[in-house]
């Protein structure tokens, strides 16, 4: 994160709304909007120009959408800006591709202003942020899908076998976690908060804190949003499946 001020790009098509969160930001003290863009090809854009701290991105615009910016953006070298999303689309489909592209945190645009500029001081600070009840249903989408392992619709015992599914990067990576980092992993991926780890495991908020730090740099993960994704992708986690 800069020196100063945060350094923000709003990304909205709808002007009046492009320039009402800007201004909204542009209020506080420690946020300066440094580009405003009507679209995600202008959003990418003026990131690579401006290098902000953080974008503020809707997620339905004309031509490059919200979620290929953001999957463009979070693939830009080691330190690509942070992608808040906004959008009036409170739909499962959008939470989960939102954060699959790599976006650390999701809002509807009937936020108020204090819990907009909380989010965006979350989100910079490197921590991710989702609407209530997000996490839940993230892990509703992923308890929709089919097994890994499950058979293509109507294959039978004569049917050629399936090709081995190529493994997710993280897999390996997920080795180098100890039984306590595991733990800690499948946890968060069950949307337990910090407060609430602590008590599960009957440790400190910041043992807990360092716990989940550790595992977002073995992953090579920004933050515990992107690592509930992981749990599931990889197979650790598999909603309605025991220990």
């Amino acid at each position: 994160m800069s020196a100063g001020p945060l350094r923000i790009v709003v990304a909205d098509d709808h002007p009046v709304i492009r320039s009402a969160f800007a201004a909204l930001l542009d209020s506080q003290p420690d946020f300066t909007v440094v580009r405003t863009a009507a679209d995600g090809t202008e959003a990418v854009r003026a990131c690579r120009e401006e290098r902000p701290d953080l974008v503020l991105m809707d997620i339905r615009m004309p031509g490059t959408d919200g979620i290929e910016a953001t999957r463009q953006l979070t693939a830009d070298g080691p330190n690509p800006p942070r992608v808040l999303i906004l959008t009036t689309f409170d739909l499962d489909e959008y939470v989960y591709e939102a954060l699959r592209a790599g976006a650390s945190g999701f809002l509807l645009k009937e936020v108020t202003a204090e819990r907009l500029f909380e989010a965006v001081r979350v989100v910079a600070a490197g921590d991710a942020l989702l609407a209530p009840g997000v996490t839940r249903r993230l892990i509703a989408e992923f308890a929709a899908m089919p097994p890994r392992d499950a058979p293509a619709p109507g294959a039978g015992s004569a049917a050629a076998p399936a090709p081995e599914p190529e493994p997710h990067p993280a897999a390996e990576r997920l080795r180098t976690l100890t039984p306590r980092e595991t733990e800690v992993l499948r946890l968060v991926a069950e949307g337990l908060s910090n407060p609430e780890l602590a008590a599960r495991l009957t440790v400190t908020e910041e043992t807990v804190k360092t716990h989940v730090s550790r595992i977002l740099a073995k992953l090579g993960l920004r933050d515990r949003t992107q690592a509930v994704v992981t749990a599931y992708e990889t197979g650790l986690v598999v909603p309605g499946r025991g220990r």
